[in-house]
């Protein structure tokens, strides 16, 4: 299945109006659909396709191995000798030599494995795209890869390559109203709270989405997928981290669990992981956020205006949240079979557990929420959840002259309550001098009939619309 990424898709096709060969960059986590979208993109601009992926390094491969698998699968799709190359040069003018006069789309797929046991390799590709592969004027060729920190470091700010790079696609994940096209003609028939509680745990992924059987409950999906022994949602995170940070995982991971409990500058983190502050926190930091597992913000002090001295870091990626809050402390009765006949509805806390999850949902897709603000042509100052001085808000939006406080709630029943707290944080922003208030409730449930006759907040806005 194959959904959204128009945008994309409408900027790799442009590159055929071009006369001279495309060189792509394309990043972005696992399971995100990054090598989909470029066999989909070849698919309909009827090119030839030819993708070779590296192995993933390991102990005991070597360099040769990767150069016998690239000589294998060369041979597979194109023709030719399958004999392992001596080394990249003569790799890639084999690849050369595969490469006609017509449409061709050339994926080199997980390109930092491929490379992983020679540091030649970026000047090696580097050398071969100026010698051979600029000769074919209806070539693109796309460097993509899980390990963003790899492609953004050898290729995209690597100077050797400045002025070579046609694209860099940065793939992320869906829309709400493209995921719940997963569900397909049952999406119609299916409550949106069902939808959006199955996304609040999978985030916009596309292969979790695949998994989904539109027949089940959103109970009975998150069971199948998460609970049960082999499920892909129980056993992917030890697999995307390996597959992501070819070095030093645990740490990267020890950081996710650290920022769990909510957002924490460099220094807060290194006090959670009980580390001194440093290069190490920080640059691991930097490539969770290049994995496309944690999202920062440069950040303005709401009270004053200025900019905060450390940005801040929360733990984005909705599918990591749910597994470090409550997978992974299941993992032994998961292996067990316990949950085989369960019913998730009957856990403890599962009604905060995925009311967490949905605040998290709302939170990354904000930009969603910014035309029925009015913000959709407004340039935002910062855009993150806040909680400093006494008061913590869900999201927090700052344009030049206001601030935009929204509230964020899955309940059945939204009662009268959510009126006065937010009221307190208005009056806790309102002591400081500064921009006007505006506040916002991004719900997904049955609104008190006061809160809308009272006119409680500026804006009110159902989640359930975004999936139309």
């Amino acid at each position: 299945m194959f959904f959204g990424r128009e945008d994309q898709l409408e900027a790799l096709m442009a590159l055929w109006n071009k006369r001279v060969p495309s060189l792509v960059t394309c990043r972005g986590r696992r399971r995100i659909g990054k090598s989909t979208l470029v066999a989909e993109f070849a698919r309909r601009t009827g090119a030839r396709f030819l993708k070779i992926e590296g192995l993933r390094p390991k102990e005991k491969l070597s360099n040769a191995d990767e150069l016998a698998s690239f000589g294998r699968q060369l041979a597979r799709q194109a023709g030719g000798e399958d004999a392992p190359p001596a080394d990249w040069d003569r790799a890639f003018a084999r690849l050369d030599g595969k490469i006609g006069t017509g449409k061709t789309v050339v994926l080199l797929d997980e390109i930092s494995w491929m490379g992983y046991y020679d540091p030649a390799f970026p000047e090696t590709f580097k050398i071969a795209w100026d010698n051979l592969f600029k000769r074919h004027p209806r070539l693109v060729v796309v460097l993509c890869g899980s390990v963003s920190s790899w492609i953004r470091e050898n290729i995209v700010d690597n100077g050797a390559f400045a002025g070579r790079r046609s694209l860099d696609l940065v793939v992320r994940e869906l829309p709400l109203r493209e995921c719940a096209r997963f569900w397909g003609a049952a999406a119609e028939r299916t409550d949106p709270r069902e939808i959006l509680d199955v996304l609040s745990v999978t985030g916009g992924v596309p292969r979790y989405l695949e998994e989904i059987d539109p027949a089940l409950s959103a109970s009975e999906n998150i069971r199948r997928m998460a609970f049960l022994p082999n499920g892909i949602l129980a056993a992917d995170f030890e697999d995307i981290f390996r597959d992501a940070f070819n070095r030093e995982p645990g740490i990267r991971a020890d950081i996710l669990r650290a920022l769990c409990n909510g957002p924490k500058n460099v220094s807060g983190v290194a006090r959670a992981l009980g580390v001194e502050k440093g290069g190490r926190v920080s640059s691991s930091l930097d490539q969770l956020e290049e994995a496309g597992f944690v999202s920062s913000d440069p950040g303005l002090n709401p009270f004053t205006g200025e900019s905060v001295q450390q940005k801040r870091y929360r733990l984005s990626d909705n599918y990591a949240r749910f597994y470090l809050r409550y997978i992974e402390r299941s993992l032994g009765m998961i292996e067990r079979g316990s949950f085989a006949f369960a019913s998730l509805e009957q856990l403890p806390g599962w009604e905060t557990i995925l009311g967490l999850a949905f605040e998290n949902l709302v939170v990354n897709n904000f930009r969603e929420i910014l035309p029925r603000l009015g913000l959709d042509r407004t340039v935002l100052l910062s855009a993150a959840p806040f909680r400093g001085g006494g008061v913590q808000v869900d999201l927090l939006l700052q344009t030049r002259r206001t601030l935009y406080l929204v509230e964020v709630k899955r309940r059945s029943e939204i009662g009268r309550g959510i009126v006065a707290e937010m009221d307190r944080k208005v009056r806790q922003f309102a002591r400081q001098r500064g921009p006007s208030i505006r506040t916002a409730l991004v719900y997904d449930g049955r609104l008190h009939p006061s809160i809308e006759a009272d006119g409680a907040f500026d804006f009110l806005v159902n989640v359930r619309d975004f999936l139309s």
